[in-house]
């Protein structure tokens, strides 16, 4: 039996603070990964005011292009509304899998087995002789 800490760090989701905070602000809608936009209020510059509230790990590399768009001010509407249909030939925006089994290992990355291709015979070493 484990505690809940939602309502009091941040990194599990939004805390109970944050849930008061958006009383009164409109949900504006929600991406394919769950995560849920709300506005309402101005900020210091006259803009709306836009949060992302994450489904999960609160993780910036989880918003997908087309929600960082309109969470900065590049689309006044929502996405699905402002944007024309993503193309067939469009993939899916995938989070930053840095610190995870599905980061991204060149050839001869300890974690691949560390095995180096061959030198191919147009590099010298350097000398201090020389």
């Amino acid at each position: 039996m484990g505690i809940n800490l939602n309502p009091f760090t941040w990194w599990n989701g939004a805390t109970i603070g944050t849930w008061f905070g958006l009383r009164g602000k409109t949900r504006v809608g929600e991406d394919s990964l769950g995560n849920v936009y709300y506005e309402g209020g101005t900020d210091t510059a006259g803009q709306p005011r836009r949060w992302v509230i994450y489904q999960g790990a609160n993780d910036a590399s989880r918003v997908p292009p087309e929600w960082f768009s309109w969470l900065h001010h590049h689309v006044d509407d929502a996405p699905d509304r402002a944007l024309p249909a993503p193309r067939r030939w469009e993939k899916p925006a995938v989070p930053n899998m840095t610190g995870t089994a599905l980061a991204y290992r060149p050839p001869g990355a300890l974690e691949k087995g560390g095995k180096r291709a061959p030198a191919t015979g147009d590099y010298e070493a350097w000398s201090p002789e020389a």
